[in-house]
């Protein structure tokens, strides 16, 4: 059985991990590793982005505080962790 279109997240890319569906969010890839945050109405909210450690890959949820600055919200080895940094 697969799971309906409107519950899952679409990236044409392989390996690209899939980031959870947050009512009232958009997840937009902007590039490999870096997908650009928004709520429902368009207005940019931050940043997610996917970086190599030793240990494996982590995931950096990055708020918009203004047009051009950034407020670090926390490194996580999840992507779902990362993602609800912004609900």
């Amino acid at each position: 059985m697969s799971t309906p279109a409107s519950t899952t997240a679409r990236f044409t890319a392989p390996g690209t991990p899939r980031l959870p569906v947050i009512r009232g969010l958009q997840f937009v890839p902007v590039k490999d590793g870096l997908w650009r945050v928004s709520n429902r109405s368009g207005m940019v909210l931050g940043h997610i982005e996917q970086s190599s450690e030793a240990d494996g890959i982590s995931f950096a949820a990055r708020r918009m505080v203004a047009a051009t600055r950034t407020m670090n919200l926390g490194t996580f080895w999840r992507i779902d962790d990362a993602a609800d940094c912004f609900r």
